[in-house]
């Protein structure tokens, strides 16, 4: 996702996204660890939706 993406969506509409990249994250780790997942590197590009999620809620926040 783009920032901009992000930063367009609600405060409930973005823990809702929170909560479903952080599931998906932990079904990507299973698959990694039993050596299913075929791009580790979409491991890094969940946390960084992660990250990029929370900062944007920090800073509604702050609002």
């Amino acid at each position: 996702m783009k920032i901009k993406e992000i930063r367009d969506l609600s405060s409930g509409e973005l823990q809702q996204k929170n909560r479903e990249l952080t599931e998906e994250l932990f079904k990507l780790r299973l698959r990694h660890a039993a050596r299913q997942l075929d791009s580790s590197a979409m491991l890094g590009q969940v946390r960084r939706d992660i990250a990029r999620i929370k900062t944007v809620l920090v800073e509604k926040e702050e609002r």
